[in-house]
């Protein structure tokens, strides 16, 4: 971890923060909207004070990327009311960031990395995926929480790409994903209908259902419908 900036999203009382720290990372910045937290982390901050800073805020409502100079990494056990809203925020700007290593309720990491076929493949697959290469790392035992949540967890490391899967425009992807999988049980004719598409000439079967579909063959429509 020399020599990367480490941006760190609700540390709670700061035991990834220590284990970051520990790591080696030049600098820690730490995001934490409790003021109980940021109390609480104050210790840790008296223990590494040229290499951790932290940021009583909502990160929902900040550039992340402007609070520590490249090369950044964001490594974080998100606040899981809010993990998928930071992570599409996130991914705007994805180029930004070496590397997300991020926990997520597992349905939702299993989501992230699905393929097509799986019946939890939909629009978050499609857009993480045509962005980044996406790993689901490991799955964290409940027993490693106080108080036991009751929803697993699992730890995603998202690469960059160095180019997006296929070319096409974000806004338009997000209105074909959201139309196809928003009626998934229905056939590309029908769900898609309002993108006036010619199926024969994009190579895609009008009968198939939204699941079917490649991240590739999704920027396909988009450009098309676009």
């Amino acid at each position: 971890m020399d020599g990367i900036n480490v941006i760190e999203i609700g540390p709670g009382p700061g035991g990834l923060t220590r284990a970051l720290l520990d790591s080696g990372a030049t600098k820690v910045v730490a995001v934490e909207r409790d003021s109980r937290c940021v109390e609480a982390l104050a210790e840790l901050s008296d223990a590494y004070p040229d290499r951790l800073q932290i940021i009583e805020a909502d990160a929902l409502e900040m550039d992340i990327a402007s609070l520590a100079p490249p090369p950044r990494r964001i490594i974080a056990n998100l606040p899981y009311n809010i993990a998928t809203p930071l992570l599409l925020g996130w991914l705007r700007q994805i180029n930004d960031f070496e590397s997300l290593t991020l926990m997520f309720q597992k349905e939702v990491a299993e989501r992230l990395a699905a393929k097509p076929g799986n019946k939890t493949y939909g629009r978050l697959s499609v857009i993480t995926q045509w962005l980044t290469d996406v790993r689901l790392e490991f799955n964290v035992s409940q027993k490693a929480f106080t108080p036991p949540p009751k929803v697993a967890s699992s730890v995603v490391s998202l690469h960059p790409r160095p180019a997006p899967l296929a070319l096409a425009d974000w806004e338009t992807l997000e209105s074909v994903t959201a139309a196809a999988f928003g009626q998934r049980r229905k056939m590309l004719r029908s769900s898609l209908k309002s993108f006036n598409l010619d199926f024969g000439a994009l190579g895609i079967d009008p009968t198939a259902r939204a699941e079917e579909l490649s991240v590739e063959q999704f920027c396909a429509i988009a450009r098309a419908g676009g």
